[in-house]
């Protein structure tokens, strides 16, 4: 059984039950990554026709809002690890889509920016995008869909 203390979500915990069946049904992390997985294939099977992934269309969108923009800007702002970040802006910026810029005054920082082609393939696609959006807000639900945009609004900027 769960209760409400200091707006978080605990568990009670029971002796017949071992800690893993409450973890495994009641796991914010589990289910977030679960919903997680749903979307993203939702948008992937939208965006294959293009060439392009979900976390990669998502990276074009944000390079196009905020460039140009460092690689360590663009990884704090979507909450990417520095790896994770690296495989997915690679084929970016193979298939000519993302361009490094040359190095700032520092010497280690290469603004990121959409070339011609990529803020092509972001126009071509939007309408794909669309129907992913329209797909994933009818799966959860409006209000689901509102709030989840809601709680991403509040989340801080990744700090490393």
């Amino acid at each position: 059984m769960q209760h409400e203390s200091n707006g978080t979500v605990e568990l009670d915990r029971t002796a017949d039950k071992p800690p893993s069946s409450q973890i495994a049904r009641n796991c914010l992390l589990t289910r977030a990554r679960q919903i997680s997985r749903v979307l993203t294939s939702v948008y992937d099977d939208a965006l294959r026709p293009f060439g392009i992934v979900a976390p990669q269309f998502s990276l074009l969108v944000l390079i196009a809002e905020f460039g140009p923009i460092s690689r360590s800007d663009l990884g704090r702002r979507n909450h990417h690890e520095r790896s994770t970040l690296t495989r997915n802006l690679r084929p970016l910026i193979a298939q000519g889509w993302v361009a490094e810029g040359v190095p700032s005054s520092d010497g280690r920082s290469r603004p990121l920016s959409l070339t011609h082609e990529g803020k092509a393939l972001l126009k071509n696609a939007a309408s794909a995008w669309s129907a992913a959006q329209s797909h994933a807000t009818r799966l959860l639900g409006e209000g689901v869909a509102h709030e989840l945009m809601n709680i991403a609004r509040k989340l801080p900027l990744r700090m490393v």
